[in-house]
């Protein structure tokens, strides 16, 4: 017989009391797991917060890349994750990719001395290695203009990888030009090379979206997440991390009509008044929603008996050069 939502959190928190363990979760998961965390925000936020915990246990309520993040940053902790979930835009970019974007770039007539690649946070550890070794560094969506500030320093050319989107929009507000690899142009006229990865669920939203709120409801404010198309965040009024969305939301007036673009199960969660989903779909991240109740549950009850499941390990080379890349963002 399978346990009720409410038997499970009874065992869950008995097992937290019980245990040398913190949860984490991120801001698109399930309601009921989010509730249970006892350390919630997006990706960076809840690898800096979990470096200051003490407990000798993580289990972290994400993707695969994330629980990553926090075992090249707190290789000390024991990283447990209910499901190691497949982000698909970091799926799109491995080290493989990564040396063929570059030898793209050698063969359009960059040399690697003057390339510079900087990779959103949404990357494996084998991606953040490489370009670790390569000098660049860790982006997210709510510094990636400042990073891409600091990095044209440099004055080299910028690639720029997994997400084209949150590159070309970045692009667009700096003023810089911008090309995605196999677009057809030629990368020595741009300052940021993006690799052609993208999100699935942010690829949702679409310009048709922000014309019918506006047609329906005058003067609505149109939020989005910088993962979506350009043509989109062009024609939002807002553009924004997900830390970001929830503070421009927080701060609006109550009677100020609000439509987003970004993750379903963190828009229903905002305010319930005037706020509305930027899609006639339902924009709901399917790997992020693979974590459940009872897979938290088990997880736990595994640390309990001693047989951890799941325990996210990074092999030394490819941590060291993944954390470098990571603290040269978090240095800035």
């Amino acid at each position: 017989m399978k346990n009720t939502q409410e038997e499970l959190k009874e065992k869950i928190i008995a097992l937290k009391e019980k245990l040398d363990v913190t949860i984490v979760a991120h801001f698109y998961q399930r309601d009921e797991v989010f509730e249970i965390a006892d350390i919630t925000g997006d990706s960076l936020e809840l690898a800096k917060k979990t470096m200051e915990d003490d407990s000798t246990f993580v289990l972290f309520c994400g993707v695969g890349f994330m629980g990553q993040s926090v075992k090249v940053l707190s290789p000390e902790k024991r990283v447990v994750m209910p499901k190691i979930a497949c982000c698909a835009m970091a799926r799109m970019m491995d080290a493989l990719y990564f040396d063929e974007s570059i030898a793209f770039m050698n063969k359009a007539g960059i040399s690697s001395e003057d390339i510079l690649p900087i990779t959103y946070i949404n990357s494996n550890a084998d991606v953040k290695a490489k370009v670790g070794k390569m000098g660049g560094m860790v982006c997210t969506s709510s510094n990636a203009k400042k990073i891409i500030s600091k990095a044209l320093e440099e004055g080299k050319k910028i690639l720029f990888v997994p997400d084209r989107c949150l590159g070309q929009n970045i692009a667009q507000q700096m003023g810089l030009k911008s090309c995605v690899i196999g677009d057809g142009k030629d990368p020595k006229d741009s300052d940021i090379i993006c690799f052609n990865g993208f999100c699935s669920v942010h690829q949702l939203f679409s310009v048709d979206d922000i014309k019918f709120y506006r047609k329906k409801y005058p003067g609505i404010k149109i939020v989005v997440h910088p993962e979506c198309d350009p043509s989109v965040c062009a024609l939002a009024d807002f553009v924004g991390s997900t830390s970001q969305i929830i503070k421009y939301i927080e701060e609006a007036p109550k009677e100020q009509k609000i439509a987003v673009g970004t993750e379903f199960n963190l828009v229903n969660r905002l305010r319930p008044e005037n706020t509305y989903v930027l899609s006639s779909t339902k924009p709901e991240c399917p790997t992020m929603n693979e974590t459940t109740l009872e897979d938290v549950y088990l997880t736990l009850k595994a640390i309990d008996e001693a047989e951890p499941i799941n325990e996210i390990t990074v092999d030394p080379e490819t941590a060291k050069w993944a954390k470098v890349a990571l603290e040269r963002m978090m240095a800035l």
